[in-house]
């Protein structure tokens, strides 16, 4: 069983009103104390100012007058308050309201001086007469005894013992309805708190709701959808933002992997219809054994074909995912460029083109992968070079790479091919189109190297001259 709902909404909703609740709960135990306090301190004052208006009376008035007149005169009006006046044999000399105090109050052994407590009419439940849940006919009293100074009937001063009590019935129910009412108004306001926290939880995870409604919707081929980002509030907008660069990654994931699967599909269907055409035309009447040694010999050069392309395929497929087998044992230096010119010198001469190197760098990296990576640039290069042209071939050092670049002359590319020019099975025009036996993933496998070895390259063309440069780093 989950402690909490799932609902991320629900969640906040819950912890704002839990929130809001303490708060208010803080603030109402910390203002009632000082109520309190302060109710408590005005009854302490009015019971002192009581027994002070007690001795007043007993002091200026004329010894022939009666005790009990002049202290009735004196509390007219007075109707939360008793008073008892008692001489030190105990005798009670004057009595108002004496029906307030109780037998505690009343005993002879009292302490003098010192403000005490009661109810009566009630069971006492709480600190201080501070009572909850007690009966409406409960009274709650503040008496305070001590002595006081007045003249009998022959003018001699005398010390009676003066009990008041003070009736704080009206200020302790006051303090409870107070209570009763912020604990519903603490209620109400945990209430209203989560219903706002509610709605506004939903209306800021709003755009999680609409990545889950895209993502619930996305197919191979709904991948063109993106979510706003002006709307979504800053916490989820970077949410936003790295879904739709998902989506933007899936889609050109996706519609590379449609023209790839259209781009091999076509590319293998010429020496497979090829292969189906000579088997046909052999098979269609008996020939002779070095007619079928020829059909044979060509059917061989269209299995090369095939599997050179599946090779470059599954070259590419490991490069992607990082698979390529590689050492960085070895250094390519300038001399490995050499005998790669050397291997194409015999082309280059039967098209009447010349290879020029210069510049030198030594750089450690997989030997193998990077010849065939300047393989592909120089026979691409051979390829688009017409006759009685250069293709020139520099090395230099730039800080910590080492620039290798593969100039020739030729058709100019445009522009807008000049970032596709690396993607599998592409060609930069029709011209371009079939010179030789290229299948268009040359240019893939030599950008899959060159990233492999932490470099990059770029192509430049313009004015009939274009330059495949190489950026590797020298170890």
């Amino acid at each position: 069983m989950r402690a909490w709902p799932r609902s991320l909404t629900t969640r906040l909703a819950l912890l704002f009103a839990l929130l809001t609740a303490t708060l208010l709960l803080v603030v109402v135990l910390v203002q009632g104390s000082a109520v309190e306090g302060h109710m408590r301190e005005l009854d302490d004052h009015e019971l002192t100012g009581k027994v002070t208006l007690i001795k007043n009376v007993l002091h200026d008035a004329e010894p022939s007058a009666s005790l009990s007149r002049r202290l009735d005169d004196a509390f007219i009006g007075h109707d939360m308050l008793a008073v008892v006046l008692r001489d030190a044999e105990g005798r009670v000399l004057y009595a108002l309201r004496p029906e307030f105090f109780g037998e505690r109050q009343l005993a002879a052994d009292s302490v003098l001086d010192v403000t005490t407590t009661w109810e009566k009419g009630g069971e006492k439940s709480g600190e201080k007469g501070a009572e909850r849940g007690r009966d409406e006919s409960s009274k709650q009293y503040l008496g305070l005894e001590t002595l006081v100074e007045a003249l009998d009937s022959r003018s001699r001063p005398t010390r009676l013992r003066a009990l008041v009590g003070l009736d704080v019935s009206h200020h302790l129910r006051f303090l409870e309805e107070v209570r009763k009412r912020l604990w519903i108004d603490i209620f109400f306001a945990a209430i209203i708190a989560a219903l706002f926290a509610w709605f506004a939880a939903h209306r800021g995870l709003a755009p999680l709701r609409r990545v889950t409604a895209t993502a619930r919707g996305l197919s191979a081929g709904r991948l063109g959808e993106r979510l706003p980002e002006r709307d979504a509030p800053n916490e989820v907008r970077d949410l936003v933002i790295a879904f739709n660069g998902m989506l933007e990654r899936l889609e050109s994931s996706f519609r590379r992997l449609s023209d790839f699967s259209a781009d091999i599909a076509h590319e293998l269907r010429t020496p497979v219809s090829n292969l189906m055409t000579q088997t046909e035309v052999a098979l269609s009447h008996s020939r002779s054994p070095d007619e079928y040694r020829d059909v044979l010999a060509s059917n061989l050069e269209e299995y090369e074909r095939i599997a050179r392309m599946v090779s470059d395929m599954l070259f590419l497929a490991q490069a992607e995912n990082g698979h390529l087998l590689h050492s960085y044992s070895s250094r390519l230096e300038a001399d490995e460029v050499r005998a790669l010119i050397d291997f194409y010198e015999a082309l280059a001469e039967e098209k009447g083109v010349q290879i020029v190197l210069t510049g030198e760098a030594k750089l450690t990296a997989d030997r193998s992968m990077m010849r065939r990576a300047l393989s592909n640039l120089l026979s691409n290069a051979l390829r688009h070079t017409p006759s009685g042209s250069i293709v020139e071939i520099s090395i230099t050092r730039q800080g910590c790479l080492a620039m290798l670049a593969v100039k020739n002359h030729g058709d100019t590319i445009p522009s807008d091919q000049l970032t596709r020019i690396f993607e599998r099975f592409h060609r930069a025009s029709p011209e371009r189109h079939r010179h030789g036996e290229g299948a268009g993933l040359g240019l893939a496998i030599t950008r899959s190297i060159v990233e492999t070895h932490g470099g990059r390259i770029e192509v430049r063309s313009d004015a009939g001259v274009t330059t495949f440069t190489l950026h590797l780093p020298l170890v």
